[in-house]
């Protein structure tokens, strides 16, 4: 129990440790984030088919969503399980954990590898008629599915160095990476230094780049600094025991990212229904409102070991210091983002050389739809907090509310009074959806967090152990 007593993660206090674990974390997926807008960028400034190829990128991104979710998911039950073995000062549990995620990671791998080959036609064809943007989309879902092995395995390399307190080297790997997407992008793109022209092609290639180096350097660091787990071969025979205490915790968190592929891919198709510009116009406001979300995320990717290490340890006070500094500051982080789309929603949407038309309704979307960033935050943040307390379920039914549930009945019900009406300057109807869907589930969110309250936090000790 003393090397549990000796843990950052048991002695430090929660609000210096909230931010020095939830920092690197924020910056890397704030920069992650960053590197999905200047890939569409640069897409969008190609001097032919520039929005078109726009709107290819939009079709692929719901694939991109699942693959991640998937990964990430697999990597939030291993972290949640090996924080709290650590916690409890279980060596080899956190060693088994670690060992099987990187099994499954092989096995999802497998399975994109597949779609990649076989199944992205279909995909592609269930969303547009255009040849051109048909053709571009196929050629970058093909790329990223069959070369994922980057970002799926480097997910789980991440988790685990999040989980032993060591969110610097993850961010340091995935920043390398992000650096060498944003550099090659351009390079491969527009057919710099007497490279061909890519095109599309050339943006995938990039970003599967970008994922391998993040990844190696990602596994570097997880086999040289996590002392406190075995790394031996052993530990990457799956059980089924092991497996199930992942996704007990981790399969509500991988449908929980995966909603927001289906979330995506339901209003690219309810969407199309009033116009290919307004496909793309929220396209391109998901990845800018990434840049604020995904700073929700990472600092939601602190709550989770800090409150689940102290879960397992058996402290009270530190269970509920993690769950009062992870809300306040991640209100404070989506506060900021909300005045800053607010303030600079024009120049954001003028990066991107989009028709005029199309400019329009991102700009309309950026205004309306960060309205709901608050409520955005603080579900985020409750995801987090029921993940570490074992309330998985909890943390599922809140994205099925947000991003499903009420999301896409709603975009559908708005969407047929702007079709009917013939005026897309009635297009905020459908942005409204989201203010909506994210208020009523952080309502509920609320009522469970009360709930799990009563029957996880308060039968913990007093004591800080």
């Amino acid at each position: 129990m003393e090397q549990t007593k000796n843990s950052k993660l048991a002695t430090a206090p929660v609000n210096k440790l909230m931010l020095t674990m939830g920092i690197p974390m924020i910056l890397s997926m704030m920069l992650q984030a960053l590197y999905n807008i200047v890939d569409s960028a640069f897409v969008s400034n190609m001097p032919q088919n520039g929005e078109q190829a726009l709107n290819a990128l939009t079709l692929a991104f719901p694939v991109q969503m699942l693959m991640v979710a998937v990964a990430i998911g697999t990597g939030v039950g291993m972290n949640a399980l090996m924080s709290r073995s650590l916690g409890q000062n279980n060596r080899q549990m956190a060693s088994m954990a670690a060992g099987n995620a990187i099994f499954l990671a092989a096995v999802i791998y497998i399975v994109f590898l597949l779609f990649g080959i076989f199944g992205t036609d279909a995909y592609v064809n269930s969303q547009t008629t255009s040849p051109e943007i048909r053709q571009m989309a196929v050629e970058y879902i093909r790329i990223c599915c069959t070369l994922s092995f980057g970002i799926i395995f480097f997910s789980v390399f991440e988790k685990t160095l999040q989980a032993a307190g060591r969110s610097l080297y993850s961010t340091i790997a995935q920043v390398s990476g992000a650096v060498a997407n944003i550099v090659l992008d351009p390079i491969l793109i527009y057919g710099w230094l007497g490279l061909p022209e890519m095109g599309v092609v050339g943006a995938a290639l990039a970003t599967v780049i970008g994922q391998v180096v993040s990844c190696v350097l990602a596994l570097i660091f997880h086999l040289r600094l996590n002392k406190e787990i075995d790394n031996r071969l052993k530990y990457i025979k799956p059980s089924a025991s092991v497996i199930g205490k992942i996704y007990s915790i981790g399969l509500p968190a991988i449908i929980a990212q995966a909603l927001m592929s289906v979330m995506t891919y339901g209003l690219n198709i309810i969407l199309v229904r009033i116009s290919e510009n307004a496909v793309t116009a929220y396209g391109i406001y998901y990845k800018i409102q990434q840049f604020i979300l995904f700073a929700a995320f990472g600092l939601r990717d602190a709550i989770t070991p800090i409150v689940s290490f102290n879960y397992g340890m058996g402290s009270r006070p530190r269970v509920k210091q993690g769950i009062k500094y992870g809300m306040l500051y991640t209100l404070i982080i989506m506060a900021a983002g909300l005045i800053l789309l607010e303030i600079f929603a024009e120049p954001l949407a003028g990066l991107f050389g989009l028709s005029g038309e199309t400019q329009s309704l991102c700009v309309g979307a950026i205004r309306v739809i960060s309205l709901c960033f608050i409520f955005a935050g603080a579900n985020v943040a409750f995801q987090g907090i029921f993940q570490a307390l074992e309330a998985g379920i909890q943390s599922l039914v809140i994205s099925v509310c947000r991003q499903c549930l009420f999301v896409l009945p709603l975009a559908w019900g708005f969407s047929e009074v702007v079709i009917s009406s013939g005026d897309s300057g009635m297009m905020w109807l459908v942005w409204l959806t989201f203010l909506i869907a994210e208020g009523i589930s952080a309502a509920i969110a609320v009522v469970f967090m009360l709930r799990v309250n009563k029957t996880r936090v308060k039968p913990l000790g007093d004591s800080d152990i």
